[in-house]
């Protein structure tokens, strides 16, 4: 098996991220606000207080994090044109509600691969998260578990697999395919053994996509964060700054492999006995393709728009890929979700649920655990608004709904 370290980064040299100002505070005190009962809240600690949408929480994120951070979690690749296309794509749809449905309080639970789950929703996997806040994938894994929706931990994660899983709750893994394939069976075999319910393969980053926000940072990883899921993760090339160079996009050059075929997610899926995802499909006959190989979901993504700058918003393909598919496997969407609405959207365009991403990230920067609880039950708020104003007694009737583009 390959060994992935490489030297130390000078302890003698401060990173920019250690500085005292760097690492987000805990929940946001609010004056006169009782002693919660938030489960994981600290003793004394006072009560969270959420914005009033899913997509505020962007703002207080913003102002809690380092730019540089900020950068790297909400940047896009190239100019950014997929990364704008990913809202553009979602807002076009205009939804038609159904008058008269009777619908008192709608349901929100929908099954997902591996089970039926309180949303039509599981959060995405996503890289690095003790960048935002000490409580990093625990905390957010521990939401996710209060929630009642799966938390997909990723390959690049800053806490062990073991550790994520060991919250409770649905946890899937994310697997980025490596150069070494028996780092990657070694990968899987770890998150089989700490309790993953599910296997997730991203079959789009055969490189990092060329995300400009970091080349011009010059970003790197704090010494404090690590690939804790990778050997020698403390001590690898995306802690060693250079200016005009992502130190993230030199240490996946050298470990990802960028020949991924369709021989590999084959040899995947006899090997796993877990619900096998595919996220990054966009083209239908590649969601055919996959579905014919036996996956149980496709997740039709465009990687947040951080990897082809100039692929469509996900949302526009949704559709192709779901008529193509047919009954064959699930078909989630990951890219742009902002709110409840956006998961009606989704469901009535023909998927059975969505990732759900970057506002979660926010609502870790901007609370920690707390906030991320706090997000999930917004976003459960926003979609049971969204049902009923469209007249759906549960997410099964919202893919029943008819669309118009552009509307």
């Amino acid at each position: 098996m390959a060994d992935l370290r490489t030297t130390d980064p000078d302890p003698a040299t401060p990173h920019p991220l250690d500085r005292p100002d760097a690492t987000p505070t805990g929940p946001r005190p609010v004056e006169g606000a009782a002693e919660p009962a938030v489960p994981g809240q600290a003793p004394g600690e006072r009560a969270f207080v959420p914005p009033a949408s899913l997509a505020d929480f962007a703002e207080l994120a913003r102002a809690a994090l380092p730019a540089e951070v900020w950068d790297f979690v909400a940047g896009g690749s190239g100019t950014e044109t997929t990364l704008a296309a990913n809202r553009a794509a979602l807002d076009r749809v205009a939804v038609l509600p159904r008058m008269l449905a009777g619908v008192d309080v709608p349901a929100t639970e929908a099954p997902l691969p591996g089970g039926r789950f309180a949303l039509p929703v599981a959060v995405a996997p996503m890289a690095y998260q003790r960048l935002l806040h000490p409580d990093g994938e625990v905390g957010l894994a521990a939401a996710a578990r209060a929630a009642g929706v799966p938390y997909v931990a990723s390959t690049l994660a800053s806490t062990p697999v073991e550790d994520v899983a060991a919250v409770g709750g649905t946890v899937w893994f994310q697997l980025y395919w490596l150069r070494d394939r028996g780092m990657v069976a070694d990968l899987v075999d770890r998150a089989l053994a700490a309790g993953c319910a599910g296997l997730m393969v991203t079959v789009d980053v055969p490189v990092l996509g060329r995300r400009l926000r970091d080349v011009r940072n010059g970003f790197a990883l704090p010494p404090h964060i690590t690939a804790a899921n990778l050997p020698g993760g403390r001590n690898d090339l995306a802690h060693q700054g250079t200016p005009g160079v992502s130190a993230v996009a030199v240490h996946t050059g050298a470990v990802f492999a960028p020949a991924l075929s369709w021989a590999d997610l084959a040899w995947l899926r006899e090997r796993t006995p877990v619900p096998l995802l595919v996220k990054g499909i966009l083209d239908p006959r590649d969601a055919v393709r996959a579905a014919e190989l036996g996956v149980d979901a496709v997740v039709v993504s465009n990687h947040g728009g951080r990897q082809l700058d100039g692929a469509p918003g996900s949302a526009t393909v949704l559709p192709e890929v779901v008529a193509e598919v047919g009954e064959r496997c699930a078909v989630l969407l990951d890219s742009g979700v902002r709110s409840g609405t956006d998961v009606l959207r989704a469901l009535a365009l023909g998927a059975d649920g969505v990732l759900v991403g970057r506002p979660l990230l926010w609502a870790l920067a901007a609370g920690g655990r707390a906030g991320a609880e706090a997000a999930l039950v917004l976003l459960a708020a926003e979609l049971r608004d969204a049902l009923i104003l469209s007249g759906c007694a549960d997410p099964a009737a919202a893919r029943a709904l008819r669309t118009l583009i552009g509307g």
